[in-house]
């Protein structure tokens, strides 16, 4: 996101854009990416309502939480791009409040890499699950990306 000192995250929180909504989709490629036709929109406070729920010392997939809004709303699957930007709506919301936190930085994205457009970056992520216990680990040599190392065994289930 850009210029996100001039922007109400709060405010765009609780904006639910007329979702929930489940869509059914018609395009035979997406289908077969996704798995499904009918997929399901979940509200920014929804995400940051699931993200207040991971315990310190657990973490989260994005992939899991769109996975568990479509397993609840009986849709084949959540869709990935507002997922992906209302996470970060959560992430600044939180960082712009005094009060309230949402440990955002325990919400991974997919294989467990940490998210650069958080709040501080990739370095206050790295700092907080660290904190909390983590190993973070950094892979490639141009495109560096860094991960939670066996993320895998501290996820947080959904139920």
């Amino acid at each position: 996101m850009a210029n996100e000192d001039m922007k109400d995250f709060n405010a765009m929180l609780y904006d639910n854009k007329d979702m929930p909504k489940i869509q059914t989709i018609t395009d035979q490629k997406s289908i077969e990416k996704y798995g499904g036709n009918t997929m399901y929109f979940a509200p920014p406070i929804d995400y940051d309502k699931i993200m207040k729920s991971v315990p310190r010392g657990k973490v989260i997939t994005i992939s899991q939480i769109r996975a568990y809004f479509a397993k609840l709303n009986g849709a084949d699957f959540t869709e990935p791009i507002t997922a992906g930007v209302f996470v970060s709506i959560a992430a600044w919301a939180s960082y712009q409040r005094s009060a309230n936190e949402t440990p955002y930085w325990r919400t991974l994205k997919a294989n467990g890499e940490l998210n650069s457009k958080y709040p501080g970056g990739i370095e206050t992520q790295k700092e907080r699950l660290e904190e909390e216990g983590h190993s973070i680990i950094q892979k490639g040599r141009k495109n560096i990306k860094y991960y939670v190392k066996d993320y895998e065994d501290a996820l947080f289930e959904l139920v």
